[in-house]
């Protein structure tokens, strides 16, 4: 039948589960004289019916409560694992509180034979299908905000706040996970101010995505952080966050890459290690260059040979600093399917005009996502240092 009924034109795809012929008549007569739009199908035993609703899912199930292989309230629990589908128990004269049982087990209604009327029947499909509809809704609504609060402490272990001291100094980044709906990943950054005036600041790639991805890269930025603080640098430091690496990766096979930056507002000297990581870009008057820099191997690769060259500069009176994760340059630039790059990246950046660093890196990242066209789906973090000396003239 595809009667329209109460808005639905689309059949009801119920599933009856009766072994007694008599009483599958019965149902079978009622279900027509509802009006209903329904396509039904019938089983005799409950493993039959989990062999159904495995191949086959159905809106409703009509289930009667002594099966051959099932009986009472553990029928209901029998095809529960397989139901994704509301429940309607069909009881006996005799079965006063079968259905309340039912009820209690998962079932979203019961009848009891011999006392159901068409009009009756009609009423108790629709509403256990919407019931149903709305357990789903509820328990995705139950899910979405687990992922929220779970989303909110990674973003605080991957994202913290500055811990700036300096007007000289300002740090802006910018944090994208690659899928859609996703927890944050294993990328990270931080920046903090020491006593000296010195300002660090770090921003790494744990490979992979999801959760071991995540809760690693949280490890790194925490131990970065504490042992920036506690005064180590540069090869030490690097050393003993691949002690950190190795002993919380979930898998041998994860490696990390990073730069370290260490920014002297005083003498405008800027130093860099990196781990496996791109280079930084330089932000000046001139226009944006990729900085010169020397590499060292991504933590975990080869524990305890790694070597981490430094790389020190003068910097101008006033400049930015734009340390980023591969996801802005891996995206497509193109409907050739040639990759964004370094590059492209530079001809975007020194068109966007915007002086605030914050506008720049939306817009920046915005039309590298843009040219993407969600074509390419990896993590991406941004991490911008501007200076300003103020004691120097402005030319």
């Amino acid at each position: 039948m595809t009667e329209h009924v109460a808005g639905r034109t689309q059949p009801f795809r119920l599933l009856l589960v009766e072994d007694d012929d008599g009483d599958a008549l019965l149902v079978e007569e009622l279900l027509y004289d509802t009006g209903l739009p329904y396509d039904l199908t019938r089983c005799r035993t409950a493993a039959e019916a989990r062999q159904a609703l495995r191949t086959d899912p159905v809106d409703c199930v009509l289930l009667d409560l002594h099966l051959p292989d099932a009986s009472g309230v553990d029928t209901v629990q029998a095809i529960q694992p397989d139901a994704d589908a509301a429940v309607i128990v069909l009881t006996g004269l005799d079965e006063p509180r079968a259905g309340v049982d039912a009820l209690a087990a998962g079932a979203q209604d019961y009848l009891v034979k011999g006392q159901v009327q068409p009009d009756l029947m009609q009423r108790a499909v629709r509403y256990a299908v919407q019931r149903k509809q709305a357990e789903r809704a509820n328990a995705a609504l139950q899910i979405g905000r687990l992922r929220a609060e779970e989303n909110a402490r990674l973003e605080r272990g991957l994202l913290p706040e500055p811990l700036l001291s300096s007007t000289v100094v300002t740090a802006s980044s910018r944090y994208y996970p690659g899928r859609a709906q996703a927890l944050l990943g294993g990328d990270f950054l931080d920046v903090v101010q020491t006593d000296d005036g010195q300002v660090h600041a770090v921003i790494g790639d744990v490979s992979g995505h999801g959760p071991d991805a995540a809760a690693l890269g949280v490890c790194l930025r925490i131990a970065w952080r504490a042992l920036t603080l506690g005064g180590h640098r540069d090869q030490e430091l690097l050393g003993l966050l691949e002690q950190v690496h190795i002993a919380e990766r979930a898998d041998s096979d994860l490696f990390t890459t990073c730069t370290l930056i260490t920014l002297d507002p005083d003498s405008r000297v800027l130093t860099l290690h990196l781990a496996g990581h791109h280079e930084p870009l330089l932000v000046t008057a001139k226009g944006t260059q990729e900085v010169d820099a020397a590499h060292g191997v991504a933590l975990g690769i080869a524990p305890g040979l790694g070597r981490w060259p430094a790389t020190t500069l003068t910097l101008p009176p006033r400049g930015a600093l734009i340390a980023y994760t591969d996801g802005l340059v891996e995206g497509f630039a193109d409907s050739t399917g040639a990759r964004l790059g370094v590059e492209g990246l530079l001809r975007i950046i020194d068109t966007i005009p915007s002086p605030d660093p914050g506008t720049h890196l939306d817009e920046l990242i915005a039309r590298t996502r843009t040219l993407n066209a969600d074509r390419h789906t990896d993590d991406l973090a941004v991490l911008r240092l501007d200076w300003t000396d103020t004691s120097a003239p402005v030319l």
